[in-house]
């Protein structure tokens, strides 16, 4: 793998004048951000960055990846589904982690109260890096699912004619014909179209929930485009104006200045600085109306970390979705190593039965065997949006200081899994053009759509390829550590 475009690589400048062409390209092509220094404003934009060659993707995990989407869809919306599976599951961390515990009790206050929502939208993306076993082969592994506000599926559309024209001005275009057709956007915005769809009503809009700073704005308006496309009308809003100016209807109907709102699309709600009272309090408002959220406060309580470690302990597959046992197969197979910090003395005040008390022995075990040798591991906190994972010492210093606190309840310990690097630029304004050894993370966009119990669409949606040096530990391209790729499958 490492070996892919070995012939140009070091072809100084080839690569310049590559490097040239693929920058126009990707403005011409819309493969835009906004600037750190007008993030509101699109009167001055630049190029979001971008490898200036595809990476090398094993064909066999590409497919993989492919083939578990729909059954990761099945398992989400299952978990979004089972209460007595997320009290359980959460139990422990809504204790000492305060954002979880404020979504937690949004949940709780509105299945008290009955839903008004009766279609459901899921779009995630389940996140996988290739791990080179002990023998060098590469496995499959996920990284973790995300269930809310789940980026790039729009600019990563248009990454993919950037790469083809880099390719053909580099004499390959038996190569270029080779790369593989990919629209997230096109498949996202079905999705939305059918939950507007089903809601029923030809007047009411999609809202986007956007952040206060739009850095972004073009990756969603790639969605909102194939939205307006089919004559469904967009409105694009943040938590404050759905504060100041959202109402519901005795039936339970969201207005926004008087418009029906049928089905409101997260691009922001994620971490716990989007929120100050008045956001939390146009959540609830939100979680109580009758339109369809995507995702529903289920469905972002399912994406957190501490569920993603409990999956991976025996038996609850098999607990979550009974009798899909080829489902389960598929899905168990992608995961790394997950393990609880759960304390002993929490787990049994939390809940009683040995089951719990095993589980904070196992905490304890993995604590210490994490601060001995922090390489080998990842300590992940219930978060989104990348930048959050700690790694080496700093994991064994966190993991130091709240040993014996019940913070450590708030993380969970992954293997850190170890890809094979490869060579490539990545692409970014104002940056030195250097060759760099890196890392890469496919994503699978996944859509699926329940009305009541009947399961109405469930799809994958196209895939993302992420990049980025491998100094870097942890972050994405909104994070400003990976770039966008595109798989060249070997």
């Amino acid at each position: 793998m490492a070996a892919l475009w070995e012939d140009v690589l070091y072809n100084e400048p080839v690569i310049r004048e590559a490097a040239l062409l693929a920058v126009d390209a990707a403005l011409l092509e819309g493969v835009l951000m906004r600037t750190e220094e007008e993030p509101n404003a699109s009167d001055v934009v630049n190029y979001a960055p971008f490898t200036l060659l595809p990476s090398a993707v094993p064909s066999a995990l590409f497919e993989q990846a492919y083939a578990v989407q729909q059954d990761f869809n099945l398992l989400v919306d299952a978990i979004s589904q089972n209460k007595e599976f997320l009290e359980r599951t959460l139990a422990s961390t809504i204790k000492v982690d305060d954002f979880t515990a404020q979504l937690f009790r949004i949940y709780t206050q509105v299945l008290e109260e009955g839903l008004a929502q009766s279609v459901f939208l899921g779009i995630n993306r389940s996140d996988y890096m290739f791990d080179r076993g002990v023998d060098g082969t590469p496995a499959l592994k996920q990284i973790e699912i995300n269930t809310i506000a789940a980026s790039f599926g729009g600019l990563t559309s248009r990454t993919l004619a950037v790469h083809r024209q880099v390719l053909k001005a580099l004499g390959k275009s038996e190569e270029a014909s080779r790369l593989l057709p990919n629209s997230p956007s096109k498949g996202l915005a079905l999705g939305i179209a059918k939950a507007w769809e089903l809601y029923g009503s030809q007047s009411a809009v999609v809202m986007f929930l956007v952040e206060e700073v739009q850095r972004n704005i073009f990756d969603q308006r790639c969605v909102e485009n194939e939205l307006w496309n089919r004559n469904i009308r967009v409105i694009r809003k943040r938590f404050r104006d759905v504060f100041e100016k959202g109402s519901l209807d005795d039936a339970r109907r969201l207005y926004i200045d008087g418009q029906e709102v049928a089905v409101v699309y997260y691009r922001e709600g994620y971490v716990p600085k989007n929120y100050d009272l008045q956001n939390w309090e146009a959540r609830l408002l939100l979680e109580r109306s009758r339109a369809v959220k995507c995702p529903d406060i289920a469905t972002q309580l399912a994406g957190t970390k501490k569920v993603q470690q409990e999956l991976s302990r025996p038996g609850t597959l098999e607990r979550l979705l009974p009798g899909h046992v080829e489902s389960i197969a598929r899905i168990r197979a992608t995961f790394a190593g997950l393990y609880s910090l759960d304390l002993v003395s929490a787990s049994r005040v939390s809940m009683s039965g040995a089951g719990m008390n095993v589980q904070g022995e196992e905490g304890d075990k993995m604590a210490a065997t994490a601060i001995a040798d922090p390489d080998w591991f990842v300590l992940k906190p219930q978060r989104e949006g990348g930048g959050n994972n700690l790694y080496g010492e700093e994991l064994r210093q966190v993991l130091e200081k709240i040993k014996d606190s019940p913070e450590r309840t708030s993380y969970i310990l992954m293997d850190k899994i170890k890809p094979q690097p490869s060579k490539n630029y990545l692409l970014r304004a104002h940056s030195p053009l250097t060759v760099s050894e890196c890392i890469s993370e496919l994503g699978i966009f996944g859509v699926y759509v329940r009305q009541g119990k009947e399961m109405v669409m469930n799809k994958s949606a196209g895939h993302l390829l992420r990049t980025k040096a491998v100094e870097h530990a942890d972050g994405g391209v909104a994070a400003g550590v990976a770039v966008l790729d595109t798989p060249y499958l070997v």
